[in-house]
């Protein structure tokens, strides 16, 4: 198939310079040149990849995060009294995609693979509910983490093998992008193999899926777990992005079609020292600015065991002045936390539960909007959401 070509002319990178200073990472130069004929996707894609990523990354509004494995969304159900059964998460899913205006505030749901292909309990195609609410279709296509070899006690994400294939067939189903979720351990290291682990997975999974009309979302997260200060994690989250966005430039990938999934520098959960919205969105900015090309369309941040309020409260803190990016949100249980206590499992309680919702939803693209201001919030919002090698 034709390629469009997306330089006019070869670039020389040289890797030493792109992560200079970066005592973690490897010291010898590496010079790749690009030639015009390799920077490229399918031509039959590369518009429309660009369209999505704006799409999800439109003013007021975020990801809905939806996308907790079969035996995840089993231990969210077990904490208000109900059994895992298809049944009950398909009960669950239908109350949050039919929650009355949600796309007023959220541009994109990420969905685990059943869901893609799952109905409403009234027999509609969750794909299609979440279009008719003006929602992107998303997918989660990593297979999750598992130890890395000869590393410090670390991980590193698998499913590539096979990921070509899965990718279309979930677009074929209505997807249109993709999430890979990969982390790096403060206090485990990180090691320098982990983090060449984590982005070249990520950079590989990124060409695939452009390469198949989904639009990835990158998700290099910098776990919470630790006593570390927030220096700690501005250092190590800058050695991170630098090998992300070196691999991803060396794998072709288009970065006008992609969106970036990243943890807030913020201090490790177990710290005594905590930061103030205003420090954190001071630190976060300073790292985009230095590692993440104003070509990405929205920075979609991870919410990372923060409470519903904290996350809020950063994110609006970084949109007191204009960015590069659309700088947003893609929430899992900071969106859905007060959501699913409030519903129990009972029919009665899912209007107060997609309010509960919406309530959520409406607070993040105000944050978004720079125009949060906290009022009003429940003290079940306030709850920290922290769980320590959290995985789904």
């Amino acid at each position: 198939m034709a390629s469009a070509s997306l330089f006019k002319s070869s670039l020389v990178l040289d890797k030493s310079e792109f992560v200079k200073g970066q005592p973690l990472l490897r010291q010898h130069s590496v010079s790749v040149r690009f030639h015009p004929s390799a920077l490229s996707v399918r031509a039959s894609y590369a518009d429309e990849l660009v369209k999505t990523a704006k799409t999800v990354a439109s003013p007021g509004r975020g990801i809905l995060a939806m996308d907790e494995s079969n035996a995840t969304c089993g231990k969210r159900l077990a904490s208000i009294g109900l059994e895992n059964t298809e049944a009950n998460r398909q009960a669950y899913r239908t109350l949050l995609v039919t929650a009355p205006g949600l796309g007023q505030y959220i541009s994109g749901a990420i969905l685990f693979e059943e869901t893609l292909y799952q109905s409403t309990v009234d027999g509609k195609k969750i794909v299609d509910i979440l279009v008719e609410q003006n929602i992107v279709p998303g997918i989660k296509v990593d297979k999750g983490l598992v130890p890395l070899a000869g590393s410090n006690n670390e991980s590193w994400c698998q499913g590539l093998d096979g990921l070509a294939s899965r990718s279309a067939a979930y677009y074929q189903q209505g997807a249109r992008f993709a999430k890979w979720r990969t982390v790096v351990s403060i206090p485990n290291g990180p090691s320098a193999l982990a983090v060449k682990e984590a982005a070249w997975g990520l950079a590989r999974y990124a060409a695939i899926s452009q390469d198949n009309g989904l639009v990835p979302i990158v998700e290099p997260e910098i776990l919470l777990d630790g006593e570390h200060a927030i220096e700690r994690t501005f250092e190590v989250a800058q050695q991170v992005w630098a090998e992300v966005f070196f691999y991803l430039a060396e794998n072709n990938v288009l970065f006008e079609g992609i969106l970036l999934k990243p943890s807030m520098v913020t201090p490790g959960a177990e710290s005594k020292d905590k930061a103030t919205p205003d420090k954190v969105a001071d630190l976060t900015l300073t790292l985009l600015k230095r590692r993440i090309p104003p070509s990405v369309p929205g920075i979609m941040f991870l919410s990372g065991g923060q409470s519903e309020v904290e996350a809020t409260l950063n994110l609006n803190a970084m949109n007191q002045a204009p960015n590069p990016w659309h700088v947003s949100f893609s929430y899992a249980r900071a969106l859905q936390n007060t959501c699913l206590k409030t519903w129990g499992g009972r029919p009665e309680n899912v209007k107060a539960a997609q309010d509960a919702l919406l309530l959520r939803a409406k607070s993040n693209s105000l944050a978004q909007l720079g125009k949060y201001t906290g009022e009003g919030e429940s003290e079940e919002a306030k709850k920290e959401l922290f769980v320590k090698g959290y995985s789904y």
